[in-house]
């Protein structure tokens, strides 16, 4: 009782943004210095001297990818040349048992790479798992080769302008503002190789809310899902700083929370308890205010097929970005571990997937507030030595 009565105070009165000195500590709970990397690379100038593979990863390394893991690792030993690899410490082994989600992370990289490489006049040539496509999970060897070859021809993608306004939102969507569907149309026609469909009407975002939420419960309720992404969590700014990856959970409220014990993550991964509880209040906002749906689809599931998904999605969320619009993936019905089956038959089945086709992509959309950029670590990190 007690713990709820000092939640609602919080939640109710923001008594500890406000007595005493609160006020000037919570202004400094701002984890800048885990988005750093969007400044590094927005100071950068295309048309400077120098190698056009930094321009090139700096930009790259700001892509959309699964539970912010950002599993990309570049070996830059020949010049004009990047080895992509994937980072196999970086798995999510609950909820992406086959790494599928996690390809299709490094599909967003490898497409905003060759969008950043045009900026500087360069093409970017890519080969795609050189020494064989890895089953059932990614290891060691390369997920692509590129090669960086300049011409002066290279066209420059107008999607690219939205780069650094581009972020997952997770708030509360506008239920005022209806989504249209021939703005959605437009979006759609973003994608290169993958089918893009869309959902905007009443009944048909109703189903799709509810089967949504039912997968996350799902999620959220299975210990060992749950406990991935707990484990996964980042809570405060010093947390958020040392480790700019993960679900960030940053801003005074959530560090306030934490420092009266009310973030316990063995208390949120508990049904019984009101941390529990209270977090799935606030995650059902997400879904009640959902206003339209996107999805993305591909004839086959080879990582080659995984990769092409990840490039499309990455040109279909500027493009959404460009359409004045937000977006967040519901990704839990279409994940592939033993409680999730009935579920992700159930989505695909409402989504009319066709039986030579693996649903890759599924996110809300509405028109949310402005956020800011997600943490990252900084590029040299991401570098590594032959």
């Amino acid at each position: 009782m007690t713990s709820r009565r000092k939640f609602m105070t919080i939640l109710g009165g923001g008594v500890i943004l406000a007595a005493g000195g609160i006020g000037a500590w919570a202004t400094s709970r701002d984890p800048a210095g885990a988005r750093k990397p969007w400044e590094a690379a927005k100071a950068l100038d295309a048309g400077a001297k120098g190698d056009p593979r930094v321009f090139a990863l700096a930009h790259a390394i700001l892509a959309p990818n699964p539970h912010n893991r950002q599993p990309w690792v570049a070996e830059l030993s020949t010049p004009g040349e990047i080895k992509l690899y994937f980072d196999t410490a970086r798995r999510l082994p609950e909820t992406d048992p086959y790494d599928r989600q996690l390809t299709i992370g490094l599909g967003c990289f490898v497409e905003l790479l060759s969008m950043a490489a045009a900026e500087t006049g360069h093409r970017a040539e890519v080969s795609l798992f050189p020494e064989g496509e890895p089953q059932p999970m990614l290891d060691g060897r390369p997920v692509a080769h590129i090669r960086l070859v300049a011409d002066s021809g290279v066209a420059r993608d107008p999607l690219f302008a939205q780069v650094f306004a581009r972020h997952t939102n997770r708030e509360a969507y506008d239920t005022a503002r209806p989504v249209s569907a021939q703005a959605l149309d437009t979006i759609a026609a973003a994608a290169r190789t993958a089918r893009i469909a869309h959902a905007t009407g009443g009944k048909e975002v109703a189903t799709l809310r509810a089967l949504s939420w039912e997968a996350m419960e799902i999620e959220l309720r299975t210990y060992r899902t749950m406990k991935e992404s707990v484990d996964l969590m980042r809570i405060g700014k010093a947390e958020i700083e040392a480790n700019p990856d993960g679900i960030s959970l940053g801003g005074p409220l959530n560090e306030g929370l934490d420092l009266l014990g009310l973030m316990d993550r063995q208390a949120m991964l508990d049904p019984n308890t009101m941390v529990f509880t209270e977090g799935m209040k606030a995650q059902k906002v997400q879904f009640d205010t959902a206003m339209g749906f996107l999805w993305l689809a591909t004839p086959g599931n080879s990582r080659a097929d995984q990769i092409a998904a990840g490039r499309d999605y990455l040109r279909m969320h500027l493009a959404v970005t460009e359409a004045g619009l937000a977006l967040q993936p519901f990704s839990q019905a279409l994940q592939e571990y033993d409680e999730m089956a009935g579920k992700y038959v159930e989505m695909r089945t409402a989504l009319e997937i066709g039986d030579n086709e693996t649903l890759q992509m599924l996110v809300r959309l509405g028109y949310g507030p402005g956020i800011r950029p997600a943490p990252r670590w900084p590029l040299e990190t991401r570098i590594r030595s032959a």
